[in-house]
């Protein structure tokens, strides 16, 4: 893994294919809500730990999304304080299968793509099969925003397991 550092107050890196992840001293919901708008695949905050910052290192090289947790639950509460949404977000899941809402659930829940396997009793790669599809079909470009999409459709709420 190569790691590049670049600050860059604009979406070029986003835009040329990077994963990127945001580490601020910042801890805003604005500065949080542009990042992800503007395609960031994690946001920590400075105070991170070295070992939790290599390790949201890998888990963005790898393609996934990482949010700190304080920025996660601010960032549940927000959205589940936004019902009208709901209705639009929902409309959205119409090509969706009932197989990929139930794989939509469980990664909004946090499980990885072996938990959701072992949870639905699939194999690992038909559960990735599932995840890539569910990316093209919201036309998500990552983990967190399938989560936001599952919460703007209300198929989780904050605290319900």
């Amino acid at each position: 893994m190569t790691l590049r550092v670049a600050v860059c107050d604009d979406q070029t890196l986003v835009r040329a294919g990077f994963r990127v992840l945001i580490l601020t001293t910042f801890d805003l919901d604005r500065y949080v809500f542009a990042a992800l708008r503007g395609g960031a695949s994690g946001f920590l905050l400075k105070d991170t730990p070295p070992n939790d910052l290599l390790a949201a290192i890998r888990i963005i090289a790898d393609g996934e999304a990482l949010l700190s947790p304080r920025v996660t639950r601010r960032l549940v509460a927000e959205f589940a304080k936004r019902p009208a949404v709901a209705v639009e977000a929902a409309h959205r899941l119409t090509g969706v299968t009932e197989r990929e809402r139930e794989v939509l659930v469980l990664i909004a829940r946090g499980l990885s793509d072996t938990e959701i396997a072992a949870e639905l009793y699939l194999s690992v790669a038909t559960a990735k099969s599932h995840v890539g599809r569910l990316l093209t079909k919201l036309g998500a470009r990552d983990r967190a925003q399938l989560v936001i999409s599952a919460y703007e459709a209300d198929l989780v709420t904050l605290g319900a397991s």
